[in-house]
């Protein structure tokens, strides 16, 4: 098995643990780009040795530091509270049994602008890396590392071939992907990591195919 310097090393950070303040600015990053905008305010659900440990590992800055945007070796982490109230961004903490996750585990609830909201569902799993498993009520499995796309469709035949068909036509290669349904014929969810980056145009498209009802875009690959 092939180690990369990141696994002997770590990442690069701000804080003690690699698992509960890398992690969580990651989980925080990518709970911020399922959003639209900035939020207005912020819920964050604790898990397991999250909801004991946030207040002296950092978690609780690096989630806020997270949805701020901000990497994990950013400085401004540690006064990543002030900063979300300069920014006019409330949050809160509550501790969550949330099932059987990871003990570093989070669900973050995004209050937007507009009035609608976002929810996701993941755990720090180590070494600053990171797991989502749920997004707005749908099942999911991405690590962030990618540009994700996730999408919920009818589950008909001929969608995935429709949906991986139109990337395609974009020169789009997709490094991985995961079908999720709860039964035959019901709603669908599809997860896609992608080794471009995909537009909006493209994401245009994607929505306008006959039985995609959402399309998602998770892309912190940029920041």
């Amino acid at each position: 098995m092939a180690v990369s310097l990141f696994d002997v090393i770590g990442p690069i950070m701000v804080g003690p643990s690699s698992s509960h303040t890398a992690g969580a600015v990651r989980l925080g990053n990518v709970a911020r780009s399922l959003c639209s905008t900035q939020p207005q305010r912020v819920e964050f659900y604790l898990h397991g040795s999250f909801a004991q440990t946030y207040q002296g590992h950092g978690t609780g800055q690096a989630l806020v530091g997270g949805m701020l945007g901000f990497l994990p070796d950013d400085e401004r982490i540690r006064d990543s509270y002030q900063l979300a109230a300069q920014n006019g961004m409330e949050y809160a903490f509550f501790t969550e049994d949330l099932g059987d996750v990871h003990p570093n585990s989070v669900r973050i609830l995004s209050f937007l602008p507009d009035g609608s909201s976002s929810e996701m569902i993941g755990s720090s799993i180590g070494g600053g890396k990171i797991l989502v498993t749920r997004v707005n009520g749908m099942a999911v499995k991405f690590t962030g590392q990618y540009p994700t796309l996730i999408t919920r469709h009818q589950d008909q035949p001929g969608m995935v071939a429709r949906i991986s068909g139109l990337l395609s036509q974009h020169d789009i290669n997709i490094a991985f992907l995961e079908v999720f349904r709860s039964a035959r014929g019901s709603l669908a969810s599809m997860v896609i990591e992608t080794d471009q980056p995909v537009s909006t145009d493209i994401m245009e498209e994607l929505i306008g195919l006959e039985g995609v009802q959402e399309v998602l875009l998770v892309d912190c690959t940029c920041n």
